[in-house]
């Protein structure tokens, strides 16, 4: 009796976490769709930036930007980490600081002194256990404002240009497809002034700037950086949730399939229960015969 009241209490406990985690992959399911879709939607406007300035570039001729390179050596890095606030994601807040913690101690072998960001409370949570202390610990939440990343990313180029680092990365997960999500650590800062001038000058040099095209880049590389910031933050988020949607859905399947096992060694008990009862009964009969 004791066996099957034991197994009848975790048949409950089983059938209530498939519940949860069942309403969990819903709710990530809705907060994916609508992820991906400002994913999307941002997308053309990051891929227009970068287009307008490697045409813009073709025509400037020996522009420089201050954001192109370090004002000075300091052999100092700023890493930001961006993760999630809450678990139950799978390998995604793992794959991510697996990575950024490689880069920080693959900066250190190359005498660089790292300094750390975090986007996202599971980074912070790591990198205290790991002992080391975030300059700044950011919260975006769900749906990243383009206001809020902004600002870090002002932030970033000011500290940048005023040569407070050599170099500026970002670790987060890229998402490619439904199936793959890539964690990196990218580069943001200094940029590449090769990698601006994709379009060559003698097809550039059919416009006319108003005004001159160095100061419409002044404009435009900030904007440049600003929105690749962007995507990062929604291409993070798109990954964080349907590696979550992915998780619950398993966990989900994996608590069935334990209630199905349960539900068969529940009446195998019973089963030998009741035989042990019948053949009590009938024993006791032929006694009395």
């Amino acid at each position: 009796m004791a066996q099957i009241r034991a197994i009848r209490k975790r048949m409950t406990a089983v059938g209530t976490i498939a519940r949860i985690t069942k309403t969990m992959q819903m709710i990530a399911t809705a907060k994916f769709t609508a992820a991906l879709s400002r994913a999307k939607d941002s997308r053309p406007y990051t891929d227009a930036i970068r287009s307008l300035v490697g045409e813009v570039s073709g025509a400037a001729g020996d522009y420089d930007s201050p954001l192109f390179r370090a004002p000075k050596s300091t052999g100092k890095e700023l890493l930001l980490v961006i993760t999630s606030d809450r678990g139950l994601c799978g390998a995604y807040n793992g794959n991510v600081l697996r990575k950024a913690l490689l880069h920080t101690r693959n900066a250190k072998q190359n005498n660089s002194e790292v300094t750390l960001e975090t986007a996202g409370k599971k980074a912070t949570t790591f990198f205290k256990f790991q002992k080391l202390d975030a300059r700044n610990q950011l919260t975006f939440g769900d749906k990243p404002q383009y206001e809020d990343v902004a600002r870090v990313a002002n932030r970033y180029m000011d500290e940048f240009s005023n040569g407070d680092w050599d170099k500026i990365s970002v670790a987060y997960m890229r998402f490619e497809s439904n199936a793959r999500q890539i964690p990196e650590v990218i580069q943001l800062l200094p940029l590449a002034s090769d990698s601006t001038k994709t379009v060559e000058t003698k097809s550039a040099t059919n416009y006319d700037f108003t005004p001159s095209a160095g100061e419409i880049l002044d404009d435009l590389i900030p904007k440049s950086v600003i929105t690749t910031m962007f995507q990062m933050f929604n291409d993070a988020v798109v990954s964080e949730n349907i590696m979550r949607m992915i998780a619950m859905k398993a966990a989900t399947e994996n608590a069935n399939e334990l209630g199905k096992d349960l539900k068969r060694d529940y009446n195998r008990a019973r089963q030998a229960q009741i035989t042990t009862e019948l053949t009590e009964i009938i024993s006791g009969a032929a006694a009395l015969e």
